[in-house]
């Protein structure tokens, strides 16, 4: 015999019941989903450590799943790698273990070379995620892997909200686009390291382990399609522009390569890193490295200092997320006015050497 409940009461109880077993299936999927999730990042390093874009580019892979198994790739040979892979197997809590692949042909980092690599582990690990950091070089790799492998990638994301959901701007920083990956497998991202600060991380009691990667089976004939020339970078003991606490940048308004030196003397005294814009870049007034914007280095640091930047647009989309903006233009109507915290409507050959005067010699 079967008994049919009926009225308000038998409603909600109904109700009760579909929502519960609709709650257990989800949380069921979200596990078994969990599970799954197989992370590889493309970690850059230098001088036997791996570059804290590359680090926070592994938080970001935990902002996916905190079940995410998170393998660490390194490129490259010789000692330094060495030691770049031991910094890697300890240097964030997520990571389970660290691939090496030692060879002479990753002596340099070649985006061409380095997508053949990021193809050839994957088919090894059938990696559910493949991501880098958003900068000049994952720019350039991803796109280039994300074709090997036949799929579509993400670049620039500042956000995950769920698994497969990510947030990335669009039209210079005034816009924010929400994308569902619907693809196959790998989804394949650029990380813009920035919007991921690091976490306060338990210290680990015992590294990740460290395994070397088979790359007998790649071939020569698509590793020889580009090769390198040379870097050309400046020797300072300034930080790094894209990590530093404090950003000193000069636009158009600074007129001359020489009147920069003054930004120099200033981020000396502050122990900053010196940026530009791009129209003080095309002048020829600092080299390209230092390029802060859309078409540069994104920054966000605590204190950001402009002087004689109008504050266009594609300038402003690498520099809004700084914590404090301080700008200094003679022009009051100037844009980045709008955006900074606090502003002086003052010629800045008055306004820097009057600083440099006041403020003490770094210690």
């Amino acid at each position: 015999m079967a008994f049919r409940a009926t009225g308000t009461r038998a409603l909600r109880h109904q109700a009760s019941l579909w929502c519960s077993a609709s709650s257990l299936s989800a949380t069921l999927r979200r596990g078994f989903f969990s599970r799954l999730v197989n992370t590889l990042i493309f970690a850059e390093h230098e001088e036997g450590l791996v570059k804290n874009s590359s680090v926070r580019a592994i938080e970001a892979a935990g902002a996916i799943s905190k079940e995410n198994s998170i393998s660490v790739l390194l490129a490259g040979t010789g000692p330094d790698l060495e030691k770049a892979a031991s910094h890697a197997a300890s240097a964030h809590p997520l990571v389970s273990q660290v691939l090496v692949a030692d060879s002479d042909m990753f002596l340099h980092p070649v985006a061409e070379t380095c997508a053949e690599l990021v193809k050839l582990v994957h088919q090894m690990g059938s990696y559910s995620y493949i991501i880098a950091a958003s900068n000049s070089f994952g720019k350039n790799l991803i796109p280039r892997a994300a074709a090997l492998l036949d799929v579509s990638p993400i670049t620039d994301v500042i956000e995950v909200p769920e698994p497969r959901i990510f947030v990335r701007p669009i039209y210079a920083g005034n816009a924010l686009c929400t994308v569902k990956y619907t693809g196959t497998d790998p989804c394949m991202l650029t990380i813009r390291s920035t919007s991921f600060p690091l976490s306060t991380l338990e210290s680990r009691t015992e590294a990740s382990p460290i395994s070397q990667v088979d790359i007998s089976t790649l071939k020569e004939a698509a590793l020889g399609r580009s090769r390198w020339l040379s870097l050309t970078s400046q020797d300072t003991e300034r930080p790094d522009l894209g990590n530093a606490r404090i950003v000193v940048t000069g636009g158009r308004g600074l007129k001359s390569a020489e009147n920069f030196k003054l930004l120099d003397k200033l981020a000396n005294k502050l122990g900053a890193a010196v940026g530009a814009t791009r129209a003080a870049v095309d002048g020829g007034f600092v080299p390209n490295e230092l390029q802060v914007g859309q078409t540069g280095k994104v920054v966000a640091p605590e204190l950001y200092l402009a002087f004689g930047v109008s504050g266009a647009i594609q300038h402003l989309a690498g520099m809004r997320d700084s914590k404090v903006i301080v700008a200094v233009n003679k022009d009051a109507d100037a844009p980045v006015f709008q955006v900074a915290d606090y502003g002086l409507v003052a010629d800045l050959f008055q306004v820097l050497p009057e600083l440099l005067e006041k403020l003490p010699e770094k210690k």
